[in-house]
């Protein structure tokens, strides 16, 4: 992916350490994948999936709200995981990718006769207090629609690459951008719906839904991949790079990696194959329309 020399977006905020700036100089202004929910829903399901793909003990990530314990089972790596060269410049990768999405959004929004309200992506280390509660480096990225904030730590791009086996810098825009997809769904009312009616789901029924929330997440991820493939950033190799992402974070996958068997009813976030399907819908025909995974459920 062409990222350097470009536009970064100052919508971060950069909870590392105790200074008072971005990239590791300090505190100041400068993300298995998920949907948050009100209140606890998006670390409920991140809890569900990290149980039943890599055997992390779900207390391990809801028991901090306590105010004990560590930030997790994933150690951070400051020397750029992913992104060859410095941590500075896996900030600005970062900060390139989430600038790029607020043009692909913006311009979409504004083609609608619409405003995008752009998100702000948090960085911490080892955990971190959002609207949603506190969560933990384990937790993964994820998106708090309370607060319309991403979070991530840096640290699971290493995961990313060295535990589900998907290297690449446009793996990691992947990320980034199918969070972003989940605040897309927060302000056009597909997450406040779903959590609604989730309150009078079966826990089978709210899995099953969860799983078109994220695959929505995913084509919208892939519909910012076509705006910016029509700008000129993407490389040869790139797309791959992404849809071996998806494969690699399917519930199919992560459980018979984790556990050796596969069970349909806990998915969260659809097979690999559906994720990969729905990612590709978005690039393809670059048609916001084509991302409806709900067909009327809620």
């Amino acid at each position: 992916m062409q990222w350097r020399g470009r536009r970064q977006s100052s919508n971060i905020e950069d909870r590392r350490g105790s200074g008072g700036g971005f990239g590791g100089r300090g505190g100041g202004m400068r993300l298995p994948v998920r949907a948050g929910g009100g209140g606890t829903i998006g670390i409920i399901i991140v809890a569900l999936v990290l149980w039943l793909g890599f055997g992390i003990n779900p207390m391990q990530l809801l028991g901090m709200a306590g105010g004990g314990g560590g930030g997790g089972s994933v150690q951070t790596n400051r020397s750029g995981p992913g992104v060859a060269g410095t941590a500075d410049e896996t900030d600005d990768f970062v900060a390139t990718v989430l600038a790029d999405t607020e043009d692909v959004w913006t311009q979409r929004f504004q083609a609608a006769g619409e405003t995008y309200p752009a998100p702000t992506l948090v960085l911490f280390e080892n955990r971190v207090q959002s609207a949603c509660g506190i969560a933990g480096s384990a937790s993964g990225p994820f998106y708090c629609p309370s607060d319309r904030k991403l979070y991530i730590d840096l640290s699971f791009f290493d995961q990313l690459r060295n535990q589900l086996n998907a290297p690449g810098d446009f793996a990691q825009a992947y990320v980034i951008a199918h969070e972003v997809g989940h605040h897309i769904q927060n302000i056009t009312g597909v997450l406040p719906r779903f959590n609604q009616a989730r309150q009078n789901m079966s826990e089978a029924e709210a899995n099953a839904m969860s799983v078109r929330v994220e695959l929505q997440a995913d084509c919208y991820a892939g519909v910012w991949g076509h705006d910016t493939r029509q700008a000129g950033y993407i490389e040869d190799g790139d797309i791959e790079e992404a849809l071996n992402a998806a494969e690699q974070i399917g519930d199919d996958t992560l459980q018979k990696r984790g556990q050796g068997t596969v069970v349909p009813d806990s998915f969260t976030h659809g097979t690999s194959e559906q994720r990969q399907t729905w990612f590709r819908r978005g690039f393809e025909s670059g048609d916001f329309g084509a991302c409806d995974t709900m067909d009327g459920a809620i």
